[in-house]
């Protein structure tokens, strides 16, 4: 049997648009109730609005930058009374471009977002996760996770991070009634390639649909048994394999640095 979904109150980091709000609207679906983190709060109420009308749950919103430290503590602090039982830390950008030539400033806050938030959120609300034993924690991680990204050379490391953390995680937590998983999407229609500033590649990729990435995640999450990882995509699961086992780390690396000059 899988995730009891009426049973729990989910945060989800990244809620404002894309996965994080498909995530939103898909567990509410199911009975959920959210607590929806962002820093764009007038799209969060919307969001809220949106799911109150179309379900019988209970929504959160809470405002917050992941990029600051100690984020962690504070956004327990914050949510401390709402029953938090499952967490989804979707939360993320990327910077595109020559890694010499960008900011400095850019790249702290993208490992801020992309690793330091992930650690602190899931650090301060584990142990209740754990206590209450039959939720689940899902961080999003990326297909770039899988080999060197050049011109995305931080992104594609932080997403590694994020495939081996949770792998840690995975074993620790096993016999204690949390599941817990990692989600590597590819491509997918999102503001994602807006935000990087790397629409021209993207108009060449095929891409996936929020709402199939996140009905990846919740059909792993229906099984007895949940897989420490699931990547969305038939294809970008063949890839995942060869870059994993079937090509070593620079041919894989090289591939990618020339379909990035192609686009």
């Amino acid at each position: 049997m899988g995730v009891d979904f009426r049973k729990q109150t989910v945060l989800v980091t990244g809620a404002s648009s894309g996965i994080g709000a498909e995530f939103a609207r898909q567990l509410a679906a199911r009975g959920s109730s959210l607590v929806l983190v962002a820093r764009r709060k007038g799209r969060l109420e919307e969001l809220a609005e949106e799911l109150r009308a179309a379900h019988p749950v209970t929504v959160h919103v809470v405002a917050a930058d992941l990029a600051q430290p100690g984020i962690g503590e504070r956004l327990a602090a914050e949510v401390d009374g709402f029953g938090v039982t499952s967490l989804v830390n979707n939360a993320g950008f990327a910077n595109f471009g020559a890694f010499h030539e960008e900011e400095p400033e850019r790249l702290r806050q993208e490992v801020a977002v992309d690793v330091n938030a992930v650690v602190e959120i899931s650090r301060a609300f584990i142990e209740s996760l754990r206590a209450n034993g039959h939720g689940f924690l899902v961080n999003v991680a990326s297909m770039a996770a899988y080999q060197g990204t050049p011109w995305s050379s931080v992104y594609g490391a932080t997403k590694a991070f994020v495939v081996s953390f949770t792998e840690g995680l995975w074993v620790e937590s096993r016999g204690t009634g949390l599941r817990v998983m990692v989600l590597s999407p590819g491509a997918t229609r999102t503001e994602f390639f807006e935000v990087s500033g790397s629409e021209d590649m993207a108009a060449g990729l095929r891409m996936q649909t929020a709402g199939e990435v996140v009905a990846t995640a919740m059909r792993a999450l229906d099984r007895r048994v949940t897989p420490v990882g699931v990547i969305s995509g038939r294809m970008n699961r063949v890839l995942a394999f060869a870059g994993r086992h079937l090509t070593s780390r620079a041919m894989g690396a090289r591939m990618i640095g020339r379909m990035v000059r192609q686009s």
